[in-house]
This record gives C-alpha cells, structure tokens and sequence, in this order.
C-alpha cells in the first residue's frame, strides 16, 4: 500500500499570539532592545506588527533570523514569506505576514530609526 502524502495545515494564531512568539524567540537568542510596533489601526501599514530588536555581531543578526525562522515553523508551521540580509547580516528582516521582524546590528538600528518613521504607532518596550 502506498503512502500519500498529505499538506501539513498552519495552526492559525493570532497576530497578537504570533508577535509574542516573535518577541519570545528574540529574546531566547539575547536580542537587545526588543520593541514592538503595533499598527493595526495605521490604515497605511502593511503588516499588523512590527517587531525590532539589535544584535552585537553579524553572527547574532544571523542566529536570530535563523531561531525566527525554524521555530515559528515548528510551532506553528507557519514560513515566512519574504526573508531579506541575510548575507551581509547589518540588517535582516522576516515576514510572517501578520508580523514583520527586523534584526539590526545597533549602528545600522541608529541610522534608520524605524521606531521614529513609525511613530504613531502603539509601542511595547520588552
């Protein structure tokens, strides 16, 4: 008898459920300044959450992205549909869809001060 192979489902979860378990794993790989941007209510937002944080070291960025990435998949199965710098690791950004995380090293967090072009936004400080 032959095995059929079947799609695994994504488990559904909130986006507030999922920006906590962005922030969560952030904070397992020692992320620095780990704030998160609500905009559900900025009609001009593309994302419900932002979640930013800065690392030490280009090998940091990277471990964060890497952690993001595998266990958001194994606990909710959800991938991330776009993931950005991963090579040059100054600045890494993942898509969840409902949640978007950006890794910086801290001069590059310096120089785009995303939380300032975002600041009608409501802000959590972890």
């Amino acid at each position: 008898m032959e095995k059929v192979k079947t799609k695994k489902k994504a488990k559904t979860i909130s986006a507030d459920a999922l920006n906590e378990l962005v922030v969560s794993l952030i904070q397992d790989k020692k992320g620095n300044n780990i704030v998160s941007l609500d905009l559900r209510h900025i009609p001009e937002a593309i994302t419900d959450f932002f979640v930013i944080c800065h690392a030490l070291s280009t090998t940091q960025v990277r471990a964060i992205l890497d952690h993001l990435e595998e266990e958001v998949k194994n606990q909710t199965s959800i991938k991330p549909y776009h993931l950005e710098g991963r090579a040059n690791g100054e600045w890494c950004l993942i898509d969840f869809g409902d949640v978007v995380a950006h890794i910086f090293q801290e001069e590059k967090r310096d120089f785009y001060q995303l939380e300032d072009l975002w600041s009608d936004a409501i802000i959590k400080h972890y």
